[in-house]
């Protein structure tokens, strides 16, 4: 059977990113309002949004900088990085995966995230501004997070290559039940779901002065860079999603050869899978009340702690 060069599976999974992240919000937002009783957006409206944005001109702010042009394209390139260095469609590493590992990827989405904030907070605008302040704020306990659940699950493997770690857990049940794991795992979900901007503040659609943090970052862009925007924080989801399902929950429904068909296979398996998780969020995010913003802190202290129990579970209890 023909194989496919391993390059060209590499470039299918950052295109399976690129391309599937829109997807993937749109699917989350008709399953949101279908739970809401709602009729909501069709699937494909993520689409028709980025190619609406980017037929319309560009406006930038009176004072804007450096940062604020660059911002999204820089971020949208590191979104597009990291599926190099993660298992999206493979369980074997692929040329460029030896390159970085998941803390590599870490800091390359904060290295996004750092770009957006500062290119809003150039804009000048006092909602760019607080909505930059407040992700940066938060971020200083969020980033602590990953790098403990990384640090749990390097001791745990022995390496913090994300191939690996995936490998580890697919070798049986018993990996995926060690208590060290699922702390580790619980504290990842917990980070996701805020970087995904699902709980714990208002909305992930929200505009209101006392939650938005997403959408307060984006409020001076227009045009292509505001459909940049938009379509990294997609990829962003998928990517995080990736990293949840491939490494530390799932990591199944993978191809384990380079044919065509166990490659074919493996897209809408991983599409699936983050559509079903997707779909989970939307039901927490609607069954649990908004907290105030102050209560924040108290929501991401509580994955720091998961986090650290993890540490101390795997060190002193043996887990």
């Amino acid at each position: 059977m023909t194989a496919l060069p391993l390059p060209l599976i590499q470039a299918l999974q950052v295109t399976t990113v690129a391309v599937g992240g829109p997807g993937v919000s749109g699917f989350i937002s008709w399953f949101e309002a279908r739970l809401q009783g709602r009729r909501g957006p069709p699937i494909l409206q993520p689409y028709f949004d980025l190619a609406k944005l980017f037929g319309k001109e560009t406006l930038t702010p009176n004072g804007a900088g450096p940062f604020y042009r660059l911002a999204p394209y820089v971020s949208f390139a590191c979104y597009l990085t990291v599926p190099m260095l993660i298992p999206v469609l493979t369980s074997y590493a692929l040329p460029l995966g030896y390159m970085g590992d998941v803390l590599g990827g870490g800091l390359i989405l904060a290295f996004a995230s750092f770009l957006i904030a500062v290119g809003a907070a150039e804009t000048g605008d006092s909602y760019s501004q607080l909505a930059s302040s407040r992700a940066k704020t938060f971020a200083a306990i969020t980033e602590p997070v990953m790098l403990l659940v990384f640090f749990t699950a390097a001791t745990i493997t022995t390496t913090d290559l994300p191939y690996v770690i995936g490998a580890t857990v697919r070798s049986g049940p018993a990996q995926i039940v060690r208590p060290a794991h699922l702390l580790a795992s619980a504290a990842l979900f917990m980070v996701i779901l805020y970087e995904t901007a699902r709980i714990p503040i208002e909305s992930h659609t929200g505009t209101t002065e006392f939650g938005m943090i997403e959408t307060g970052r984006t409020f001076e862009y227009s045009g292509p860079d505001l459909a940049l925007l938009h379509w990294g924080s997609a990829a962003k989801q998928l990517v995080l999603y990736v990293i949840l399902l491939n490494v530390f929950v799932a990591p199944w429904g993978m191809a384990s050869g380079t044919s065509p068909a166990e490659v074919a296979v493996a897209i809408p398996a991983i599409l699936g899978k983050a559509a079903l998780l997707g779909c989970a969020i939307a039901v927490l995010d609607n069954s649990y009340a908004k907290l105030r913003l102050f209560k924040i802190t108290e929501y991401v202290s509580a994955a720091l702690l998961l986090a650290v129990l993890a540490v101390f579970t795997l060190y002193l209890g043996g887990g």
